[in-house]
């Protein structure tokens, strides 16, 4: 399944065109957070999806029956771009663990690379739901490949894909190779540049989350 959020007209849209916005990416404070709101809504969206259980709550004036959450899903990204994602998600499971991953692309002759899995801390995955977060879905070349590593060492129950804006290519790859996994994103962008930008887009997240790279 894959749930885009932007097909429907929401607050949510004010938040993604503020992140498209040159002028106002210049606020690398809001650029962040507009990712927070964004992992907020998905996450509270993601989380209709979720089994419950029921809960017996003592208040001050007798016994209140609310249905909880029955599994807490462990929230995972890929460094570094994916961490304002990744709190906004945060921000709602607040009793998840969490999982992070570095990856890059290694470049070969002649242009193409590959994808290299650099590093992986994680708490246990064997049965538990895993939601990883990235801001942009472009190739779907990184996302795949670190959920192959992931599923290799752990029998994972339920696999969530979640990203700000992912491109048709990405969206493809990811279906083709994890057709299992379900997918969140905010908005889909039907073109990528040569060097896998997504067009429109919103240019590199990472630098301008967090500034640079050198």
């Amino acid at each position: 399944m894959i749930f885009v959020l932007n097909k429907t007209n929401t607050i949510a849209n004010q938040f993604l065109a503020e992140l498209r916005d040159t002028e106002i990416q210049q606020d690398k404070a809001r650029f962040r957070r507009n990712q927070e709101k964004l992992g907020e809504i998905l996450a509270y969206e993601l989380s209709k999806t979720l089994h419950y259980q029921a809960k017996e709550v003592q208040t001050p004036l007798g016994i209140a029956n609310i249905n909880t959450p029955a599994d807490q899903p462990v929230l995972g990204t890929i460094l570094r771009a994916g961490l304002p994602f990744h709190q906004g998600f945060m921000h709602f499971f607040d009793q998840s663990e969490s999982a992070f991953i570095t990856a890059y692309r290694k470049v070969k002759r002649g242009g193409s690379f590959l994808i290299q899995v650099d590093h992986i801390s994680t708490p246990n995955l064997n049965d538990k739901i895993l939601i990883l977060c990235d801001t942009m879905l472009a190739t779907g070349q990184s996302l795949v490949s670190v959920c192959k590593e992931l599923m290799a060492q752990y029998n994972i129950k339920e696999l969530h894909i979640a990203a700000v804006i992912a491109s048709t290519v990405g969206i493809a790859h990811v279906r083709a190779n994890l057709p299992k996994a379900k997918l969140w994103v905010c908005a889909i962008d039907e073109e990528m540049t040569s060097k896998a930008y997504i067009v429109p887009g919103l240019g590199d997240a990472g630098d301008l989350a967090f500034g640079e790279k050198m």
